[in-house]
């Protein structure tokens, strides 16, 4: 049996899995909202009291919002600090990986349905060739996949932290409003759930919403995408515009950083909610916008990956090669 899980600042996934050669088989799994535990090892405490765990587990692997360095994981949205040795303890595993969470969504990918993906760009690809992930959500991730002896290995990043770079007038003072507020201005302050809330922010010019009251709690995020979809508001349909399109210019970036013809996929939960602004147009109109590279990235596969649990299904994978 197999122990997976997916890490977020916002809900904890955890799942076990029986073994196989392509793609584990879910046996349980529960969510949990990350905000009502103090640990993860609470987390794993109330997962084993849901559902118990088998006498012996062969191995675990655990996806998570944040840097992985030595065994040892922080989960940048909570602050936990998560180990191999914690984990080992509580489970009684001998076999544990620590991912990154776009790491273990890149195991994911090869083994993922037609009918768990939705395809922007058929491109044209290529199985000899690398593969790339961006997730946005909470926070916002990258993740690069290397073609070794046959076969895609992730490797982890934190991409999302990089600067924004805006590329027209308009992005310029949308980044010029943020660094009076913070001074650097990273990826995920505009591709992110809050990214959504500061551009919710820049396109009403600080004036009140009659859709979208309340910016400060959870729900605000979604709030904000559910009026631009729906037109109720055109600010906030602005600010969804801006934001698929800055989607779509960073997925391009990051398409260039990785020739990834055999695959760019667009991962986290915010995609999927918004699908039909992502299908619109406009994001891949903006991701094909790299001349003179714009020959190259129309050659690139782009796919939204639409089931929830892609992270866990990675890190059932990871745990799987752990004893393969």
């Amino acid at each position: 049996m197999l122990l997976a899980g997916d890490i977020g600042g916002t809900k904890t996934l955890i799942g076990l899995f029986h073994r196989d050669h392509v793609r584990p088989i879910q046996y349980a799994s529960r969510k949990y909202l990350t905000a009502s535990f103090q640990s993860f090892d609470d987390v794993l405490a109330k997962f084993e009291s849901d559902v118990p765990f088998p006498a012996e587990v062969d191995a675990v692997a655990m996806g998570v919002a944040g840097p992985v360095l030595e065994g040892r994981a922080t989960l940048t949205a909570r602050g936990w600090d998560i180990t191999v040795d914690e984990i080992a303890r509580r489970t009684r595993a001998r076999r544990v990986r620590l991912l990154n969470d776009l790491e273990a969504m890149a195991y994911s990918v090869d083994v993922l349905n037609s009918d768990e993906v939705v395809v922007l760009q058929e491109g044209e690809p290529d199985p000899s060739a690398g593969a790339a992930v961006i997730a946005a959500g909470t926070g916002l991730g990258q993740a690069y996949l290397r073609r070794m002896n046959g076969r895609l290995v992730p490797a982890a990043s934190e991409g999302g932290h990089a600067d924004f770079a805006s590329r027209n007038d308009r992005e310029m003072e949308m980044v010029r409003m943020l660094r009076e507020e913070r001074g650097r201005v990273e990826i995920e302050d505009v591709l992110s759930g809050k990214g959504l809330v500061n551009l919710h922010r820049f396109t009403h010019r600080g004036g009140q919403c009659d859709v979208v009251a309340d910016l400060t709690g959870a729900e605000a995020p979604a709030a904000v995408s559910k009026a631009g979809l729906s037109g109720r508001c055109q600010s906030c349909a602005d600010a969804l515009r801006m934001f698929v399109s800055a989607y779509g210019a960073e997925s391009g970036n990051l398409a260039l950083r990785s020739l990834s013809f055999a695959g760019l996929y667009i991962g986290g939960g915010i995609a999927p909610k918004i699908l039909p602004a992502m299908t619109s147009g406009q994001f891949m109109t903006a991701f094909l916008d790299k001349a003179p590279m714009d020959d190259l990235v129309a050659r690139v596969p782009v796919k939204v990956i639409v089931n929830s649990n892609a992270v866990l299904v990675g890190a059932a994978v990871a745990a799987n090669e752990l004893v393969s």
